[in-house]
């Protein structure tokens, strides 16, 4: 019982356009084709209707009627119902100000991030202020509510995990390897560069073209002047070949 989104075996009654509906997504979906499009606030939601029994009342864990349960996990601050809430591990997270997958113990909260990262990349990831508040720079959707998986990216920023998927699939070279929105590499390529130079030194450019070209790392932001290669420059610094002419 219940929606694509969530089980439960209750619906909420919307605040905003007093219609009822299983879940906020169900009603999100509806309102952002509708001539006034809006998204609901889960925290005002003050009814909700028992699919057993069809009583209304006020947000809770059990049908205060017939004494069923609404869903294994349930949420006081999100109003938010979810019979597989104890399989997913879901927790709330009082910075987020909203519920969590995955278990709480596998999380932290990155108060500069605003948002909770996973614990193995604690001390080892970028810090972006409030990367996570930002929409998705592919298709534009909000990335701190999503319900689909977030890639956090070397450099910090975030984007959704089939959006990035997508934005490689259509850039070729170097450009699929870049982040979109400050061109620094998405992960460590050092295999790749060290193939890069493998390439570069079999492949020698006539004496004609041989000349220095000005070029800004992507990378580490260094300027520098090296000899131009048709497959690519490589900064000096950084060992990098994510770089731009100037």
């Amino acid at each position: 019982m219940g929606c694509r989104h969530y089980k439960r075996r209750c619906r909420i009654l919307a605040p905003c356009c007093e219609q009822v509906f299983w879940c906020r997504h169900c009603h999100n979906e509806t309102a952002s084709s509708s001539e006034r499009p809006h998204e609901i606030d889960r925290t005002k939601i003050a009814e909700a209707i028992c699919e057993m029994c069809g009583h209304r009342q006020a947000p809770a864990q059990n049908c205060e009627a017939c004494g069923g349960s609404f869903a294994a996990y349930f949420c006081t601050h999100c109003n938010f119902w979810d019979d597989d809430g104890v399989r997913k591990k879901v927790f709330h997270c009082e910075k987020c100000g909203l519920c969590r997958v995955g278990g709480r113990e596998n999380y932290f909260h990155c108060d500069a991030c605003g948002s909770c990262y996973p614990a193995e990349i604690k001390d080892s990831h970028t810090c972006v202020e409030n990367a996570m508040r930002r929409n998705c720079p592919v298709c534009l959707q909000d990335l701190f509510q999503s319900t689909t998986q977030v890639t956090i990216l070397q450099c910090g920023h975030t984007i959704h995990q089939d959006c990035l998927r997508e934005l490689q699939n259509s850039f070729a070279g170097l450009q699929s390897l870049r982040c979109p929105l400050c061109s620094v590499s998405l992960y460590g390529y050092d295999d790749l560069w060290h193939e890069m130079d493998r390439q570069i030194e079999e492949t020698p450019m006539p004496l004609e073209c041989r000349q220095l070209t000005d070029i800004i790392c992507n990378d580490c932001q260094r300027p520098s002047s090296v000899e131009f290669h048709i497959l690519g420059q490589k900064c000096p610094t950084c060992r990098s070949y994510n770089t731009r002419r100037v």
